[in-house]
C-alpha cells in the first residue's frame, strides 16, 4: 500500500475505512492477497480523484472496491481453468475441533461464518456482490445497482437469488458428529485399503484438489480418488480433527511438530462431495496451524 501522510485528511479518512474495505474485498474475493490488491487499487484511484466531487467518501470507497472486486470475479469466471492456479485456492482458517459439545455453540457459529466463504464460491459475480454488500455490509440496493450497472430491482433480485442459494447450501449443524464419523470412515478405509468402503462414503462426482509444491492437482470421480486414497492414509496416524474454513477436516504433523497436511471435506447427503488437501510445506507454513498435542486420532 502506498504511504499515506497522517496529516492528509483524505489519507486519514482512507485509513479509518481500510479495515472495513478489506473485509468487503475479502468476502468478495476469498483471498487476503486479492483483497489487499483491491484496497490498494482503491487508494490509487482515490489519490487521482478530486475529492471535492465526492459527497460520501466512505460510500465512494465501498463502490470502488466493489467494482474492482466484481471485475476480478468476472475475470476468474471467464478463465475457469485458472481457478485452481497457485494462490487461487481459498484462504484457509484452521482450528482444532474439540467436538460438538453444547458449550461449543459459539465456536461452531464462528466456524459457520468461515464456511460462508466456501458457499459464496457457488454464486455468480453479480449475486455474490449483491449478497455480500447488502446482507453482510448493509449497502443500499441503489448503490449496489450502480456497481452492477443494473436497476435497483435487478440488484435486489440478484441478492435474493444468492440468499436462496446460501440457505440451500448452509448446513445448520455445520460440523456435527455424523460428518466427523464420515470423515473417520473415509480415513479408516483409506488406511485399510478398503476400496468398496471408500466408494460407499464418496459421492460418485467427488472432486479432490491437492495443493502440492509442484502446483494444484485436481482429480474427479470416486473411482479415481478411491484408487489413490492411500495418499490420505498418513493423515490418520498423527492427525487431529479440525475445522477448516468451517468444514470438517484433519490436521496432521511430522514427528518434529511441523505441519504435514491439512484436509477439508465437503459433505452432502451423507457422502463426501469434495476434498481439499494442502501438502505444500510453503503454503502450510503460511497458515496459522495450531501446534500438535499428544492426543491423536
Amino acid at each position: 500500500m502506498p504511504d499515506t501522510s497522517p496529516t492528509d485528511p483524505m489519507a486519514e479518512v482512507f485509513e479509518s475505512q481500510r479495515g472495513r474495505l478489506l473485509a468487503v474485498a475479502h468476502r468478495m474475493l476469498g483471498s487476503h492477497a486479492d483483497a489487499e490488491d483491491a484496497v490498494q487499487e482503491a487508494w490509487l484511484r482515490l489519490s487521482r480523484q478530486d475529492t471535492a466531487t465526492i459527497d460520501n467518501l466512505a460510500g465512494w470507497l465501498t463502490t470502488v472496491v466493489g467494482r474492482i472486486s466484481l471485475d476480478v470475479l468476472r475475470s476468474r469466471q471467464s478463465r475457469p481453468e485458472s481457478l485452481y492456479d497457485d494462490d487461487q485456492l481459498p484462504d484457509l482458517v484452521v482450528t482444532v475441533d474439540e467436538g460438538a459439545a453444547p458449550e461449543d455453540d459459539a465456536v461452531l457459529a464462528d466456524s459457520v461464518g468461515l464456511a460462508l466463504l466456501v458457499v459464496l464460491d457457488s454464486l455468480g459475480p453479480s449475486e455474490r456482490l449483491a449478497f455480500v454488500l447488502h446482507d453482510l455490509f448493509a449497502v443500499p440496493f441503489d448503490e449496489i445497482a450502480k456497481i452492477l450497472g443494473k436497476s435497483p430491482a435487478a440488484a435486489k433480485m440478484a441478492a435474493s437469488r444468492a440468499r436462496r442459494k446460501v440457505r440451500a447450501t448452509e448446513q445448520p449443524s455445520s460440523v456435527g458428529r455424523n460428518q466427523h464419523k464420515l470423515v473417520q470412515a473415509f480415513l479408516a478405509a483409506a488406511h485399510r485399503g478398503d476400496f468398496e468402503e471408500l466408494l460407499r462414503v464418496l459421492d460418485p462426482e467427488v472432486k479432490l484438489t491437492v495443493d502440492t509444491p509442484a502446483g494444484v492437482i485436481v482429480t474427479l470421480g470416486a473411482t479415481k480418488i478411491a484408487a489413490g486414497a492411500q495418499l490420505a492414509a498418513g493423515a490418520a496416524t498423527l492427525g487431529r480433527a479440525a475445522l477448516v474454513n468451517g468444514l470438517p477436516g484433519i490436521i496432521s504433523w511430522h514427528e518434529d511438530g511441523t505441519p504435514l497436511s491439512v484436509l477439508a471435506f465437503t459433505i452432502a447427503d451423507d457422502r463426501i462431495t469434495e476434498i481439499t488437501a494442502v501438502v505444500d510445506p510453503a503454503k502450510l507454513a503460511r497458515l496459522d496451524i495450531p501446534a500438535p498435542e499428544a492426543r491423536a486420532l
